[in-house]
């Protein structure tokens, strides 16, 4: 069963050199990620150089991503490396504070003490230290810890139901997504946005680069939930960020928001991703956790279109055994999901007509013994549509784009094809589109085929054709 749901793996000191990168790819990886909160220009450089070589060789598509830092409110550092601190002890964050040690702990976002009031709860390294605000005092923020715990140098800071000011691309981020372009990525996750004017700046600071990659929108503070509708509007796709997420709501609320940012984001026409501790055993086990399995499951069949994974790849001891264990996970979980077609047709309205068109497709795909459905695609919105809905029929982007052919690999349901065609002639290029998925193993003569064009030919959002093809007959089906 050809797998749906796609899986995006973080490259770090694990997964960087050729031949790990080569094993990842053969284990079914659909996207590397690029964390720019680690390594160097050069390192990117060269991973990036790596995978392009590797999917020549293996005729593979393997988009790439840049995962941009974001505004990270840390604490400073320690004198004398790792300190404990006492549940009940009251414990200093102090603006003024160079080398922290076992009493008060320096802040390199000093902004921190406009945003917070007394009563206010602060959690550090992702929740595992819990304090209290019990007053405020010129440059100097005195807390009570709640549970006995470690702290070590520049843990992160959350504030329980957010609220903090920090801007959602700082000066590295806007230097970053410059480097971006230069590598010609694929996509961009910009890391906190709050509103959808975040994702609107990041767009403009990359065309301005000289780049059209995609955005990804990181959903992972309280204001971003409430803003979601917003931040759909204004970018290509999201991530439900499940870390920062959690810390921010609550990990009891991260489950049903998980399913809503889905469910949303395909509402909207918008690929989603869904992230954080997936298989985080693996780190150090060569299998998963039952809980872990579980997880990617639901994930799965919540509708997600890719699952991420960030440590298990980055670092972990079992990088490409991770991958092979998420490939099976999700191929098994698809098989179980349901094809309502029908149903999730009711209450759409199609304004566009290439929109109607892949809305057809796959009606007619799902009515009829249709193998595949293939679209002939110069910007691959033609896939996008068509993935959001679940018709049981694999989609296959069609397109003469070496561009869209990487966009498209995060769509769930979706297999790009790369045509090598220059010519305008319509039945010379289905007949060539024919050709391709019966090479792809997609197809074989006699089976029933979905075609959907634009015309004129090489117009990006002009699909306004649907065609019905048996395989080997070149005239279509009456």
């Amino acid at each position: 069963m050809q797998r749906a749901t796609k899986i995006v793996a973080t490259l770090g000191p694990a997964s960087s050199d050729r031949e790990s990168l080569a094993a990842l790819v053969a284990a079914g990886v659909n996207v590397v990620r690029l964390n720019f909160s680690h390594g160097t220009v050069d390192d990117h450089r060269r991973r990036i150089e790596f995978l392009r070589d590797i999917c020549k060789e293996r005729n593979r598509t393997v988009g790439v991503m840049a995962d941009l830092q974001g505004p990270k409110i840390r604490i400073g550092k320690f004198a004398n490396g790792p300190i404990q601190i006492a549940a009940g002890q009251i414990f200093i964050l102090d603006t003024s504070c160079k080398m922290g040690n076992a009493e008060r702990v320096g802040l390199d976002y000093p902004e921190l003490i406009r945003d917070v009031a007394v009563g206010d709860v602060l959690l550090f390294d992702d929740g595992r230290v819990v304090m209290d605000i019990e007053r405020i005092e010129g440059g100097q923020i005195f807390c009570r810890n709640r549970h006995a715990g470690e702290l070590s140098n520049n843990k992160g800071i959350n504030k329980q139901g957010g609220g903090l000011s920090a801007p959602a691309l700082t000066a590295k981020d806007i230097e970053d997504i410059k480097t971006a372009a230069e590598l010609n990525v694929d996509f961009v996750a910009v890391s906190f946005p709050k509103t959808g004017s975040d994702m609107r700046q990041a767009h403009e600071f990359l065309t301005a680069a000289g780049s059209d990659a995609l955005v990804v929108a990181k959903i992972e503070r309280v204001e971003a939930i409430a803003n979601l509708e917003d931040i759909l509007d204004a970018t290509d796709g999201v991530m439900v960020a499940r870390g920062d997420l959690a810390v921010e709501v609550g990990d009891a609320a991260v489950p049903a928001l998980q399913k809503r940012i889905i469910r949303s984001a395909r509402e909207h026409n918008k690929f989603v991703i869904t992230a954080t501790q997936m298989m985080e055993s693996m780190i150090h086990s060569p299998v998963p956790t039952r809980a872990e399995v579980s997880d990617v499951a639901n994930a799965v069949l919540d509708g997600t279109d890719a699952v991420m994974l960030s440590a298990e790849t980055a670092s972990g001891d079992y990088p490409v055994q991770t991958v092979e264990a998420m490939a099976r996970v999700c191929v098994a979980a698809e098989k179980s999901r349901e094809v309502s077609l029908d149903k999730d047709f009711l209450n759409r309205i199609f304004t566009r007509i290439d929109q109607s068109i892949a809305m057809a497709a796959l009606f007619t795909a799902y009515h009829l013994d249709i193998k595949a459905i293939a679209a002939l695609t110069e910007s691959g919105a033609t896939a996008l549509w068509m993935s959001r809905l679940n018709c049981g029929v694999p989609i296959y982007a069609l397109t003469t784009q070496a561009r869209t052919r990487y966009r498209v690999s995060l769509f769930r349901d979706v297999t790009p094809i790369l045509l090598e065609y220059a010519d305008k002639d319509r039945e010379e290029l289905l007949q060539l589109a024919e050709a391709a998925l019966i090479g792809a193993g997609a197809v074989k003569p006699g089976d029933l085929i979905v075609l959907t064009i634009g015309e004129p030919i090489g117009q990006a959002g002009g699909t306004n054709s649907l065609k019905i093809v048996k395989v080997g007959e070149s005239r279509p089906v009456h």
